[in-house]
């Protein structure tokens, strides 16, 4: 076979999200976060080593990006350097849908907030 398919449904789940790991599909060099978040809720400050990149396709939330507040929307596409501490909040009305592109086989994250 020359090809991988997958349903959602089938990759890991935690709350909110479903997470595609790169190393446990035939060594893929990208790593994803599906997001589907109600209205209120966020994840706390992390980072990586490596750069992230989210594709926010439905609703807006409340990026902190180091120092910086950004306030987004559906449509936008926020990249977050290596290294660089973030966060995020569906400051909207309506589930947050987005993307979040890992450049690594694997996610990993540091946590700075409890």
């Amino acid at each position: 076979m020359d090809y991988t398919l997958l349903q959602r449904k089938e990759l890991p789940r935690d709350g909110n999200t479903y997470e595609f790991e790169g190393k446990r599909y035939g060594e893929t060099d990208i790593s994803f976060i599906w997001v589907d978040m109600p209205p209120g809720e966020s994840v706390r400050l992390h980072r990586h080593a490596y750069k992230e990149i989210f594709l926010v396709q439905e609703g807006s939330a409340t990026y902190t990006v180091g120092t910086e507040t950004l306030e987004i929307q559906a449509g936008q596409i926020v990249i977050v350097p290596a290294g660089i501490p973030h966060k995020f909040r569906n400051s909207g009305t309506v589930p947050l849908k987005q993307v979040d592109l890992h450049l690594s086989k694997q996610i990993v994250t540091e946590w700075l907030e409890d």
